[in-house]
């Protein structure tokens, strides 16, 4: 968690120096991929909407009453409104091909946020920073390496995940 906490940190270090507007993250066309790929044999998706999402910050929240890390975890949640995790590693090489070919079509038009390569294995991040309000919006993390995508749909402030990142 802290590994996470840190690179977003750091990601919106990143583009607050670029001082540059970037282009929105589509949710709508990264959910109609992330639909359309449910027949794939082998895609696993786990979809958490506004109401999974509430019942999740709820539980943190029961837990927050003695946890003073999960009263972090709840501040850090507070404006997410959906998690969709996609897995598709155990489909075909054919239907991975596709699958990836189409996630990458769908971000081509969001700014990268950030792309690590380790090993030949490849991170891709995307997210909207909005420099007014210090918040990292429509959260995005693609690794075509291990045919996963990870959205986090909604706004994460800045704020507390630095207060986070260096109170640790």
């Amino acid at each position: 968690m802290k590994r996470i906490l840190l690179i977003i940190s750091i990601l919106a270090s990143l583009s607050a120096l670029a001082g540059t507007r970037t282009k929105t993250v589509s949710s709508t066309s990264i959910t109609t991929v992330i639909s359309d790929c449910r027949h794939y044999e082998g895609v696993e998706v786990v979809n958490l909407g506004r109401i999974a999402t509430a019942a999740l910050k709820s539980a943190v929240r029961i837990a927050a009453i003695n946890d003073p890390d999960a009263r972090e975890a709840l501040k850090i949640m507070n404006g997410i409104r959906g998690i969709t995790v996609l897995d598709f590693e155990d489909c075909s090489g054919s239907d991975k091909a596709i699958i990836s070919r189409r996630l990458e079509r769908a971000l081509s038009g969001s700014d990268m946020l950030m792309e690590a390569s380790d090993s030949g294995d490849k991170m891709k991040i995307y997210g909207v920073m909005d420099e007014k309000s210090d918040k990292l919006q429509n959260f995005v993390m693609y690794s075509p390496s291990d045919c996963a995508l990870i959205c986090i749909f909604g706004s994460i402030s800045m704020d507390v995940v630095a207060k986070q990142a260096f109170n640790d």
